[in-house]
């Protein structure tokens, strides 16, 4: 009998001894998946394009044909109008194996103002799931014209975290970060919300301010003082911030998209 307890004893402590050599190597399993999860990067990478106000959906549908001109990749499009009760439309499509296509993101109530372009980024937080849903994808560049960049900016400092997935680059185009504000000793409740929440920007977000020069002050809409309040934002937030002036032909407010140095840039750092 004492042969036997003896046995089961040994036996015991070498099952105890197994167990305790394979705990560190199942601490470490778990460690590595959830690295692997972190780093991991979904093939498709779409590039996320936002309009301004009073614009829908289709507000790229030149701009998006000119890139194709001048690419080798063939870029799909396909373009989201969100409606007032989230529900969503889809026009065009994105092509089986296109890991980069455009995305437009447009909305039924496309009007100006505070109260408006916030209810725009909760909009837009609500396509972006739906979008990540069906396409899987975990990261992402984004363009916004005009509000459209405010929109970007409000998703990436408030919902975007609950997404899980990570911007690699933001380009915004004669964006009023300050609004319609012309005076710089006046900061509106937009700017100060943008600027509150900036510490929720991701490290390692490239963003690019492009501002229309069509006079000294502004592109005939937006106060060049409004768009150069980025700055404020962006600076020390993110891996880095580059703010370029565009002037010459099509520096206007409305024609910023279409203006030839813009699209150059959009393919050049927007675009793999």
């Amino acid at each position: 009998m004492m042969r036997w307890v003896k046995r089961y004893r040994g036996l015991g402590v070498i099952l105890a001894v197994i167990l305790l050599l394979s705990v560190p190597g199942l601490f470490w399993r778990s460690e590595q998946t959830r690295a692997a999860r972190a780093n991991y990067r979904s093939a498709m990478a779409p590039v996320i394009l936002v309009p301004g106000s009073s614009a829908t959906q289709n507000r790229f549908n030149q701009l998006v044909k000119e890139l194709n001109t001048q690419t080798k990749t063939q870029h799909s499009l396909l373009r989201v109008e969100v409606k007032t009760n989230n529900q969503l439309v889809y026009s065009g499509a994105i092509r089986r194996g296109d890991r980069q296509p455009f995305i437009v993101i447009g909305f039924q109530n496309r009007a100006d103002g505070l109260t408006n372009i916030r209810k725009q980024a909760a909009w837009f937080a609500v396509a972006f799931q739906a979008l990540q849903k069906t396409y899987h994808f975990n990261h992402f560049s984004a363009m916004g014209h005009s509000n459209g960049g405010l929109v970007l900016t409000l998703f990436m400092e408030n919902a975007m975290a609950k997404t899980g997935a990570h911007a690699d680059r933001l380009m915004t185009i004669a964006s009023p970060f300050n609004l319609e504000e012309a005076d710089p000793k006046v900061d509106t409740p937009m700017f100060t919300q943008l600027v509150a929440g900036r510490q929720h920007l991701s490290k390692d977000l490239v963003v690019y301010s492009l501002a229309g020069s069509q006079s000294y002050t502004g592109d005939g809409i937006v106060p060049f003082d409004s768009v150069d309040r980025g700055k404020y934002i962006f600076q020390k937030q993110v891996k880095s911030f580059t703010q370029i002036t565009v002037s010459g032909a099509n520096a206007n407010h409305a024609n910023l998209p279409e203006n030839q140095q813009i699209v150059r840039l959009i393919r050049q750092d927007l675009l793999d």
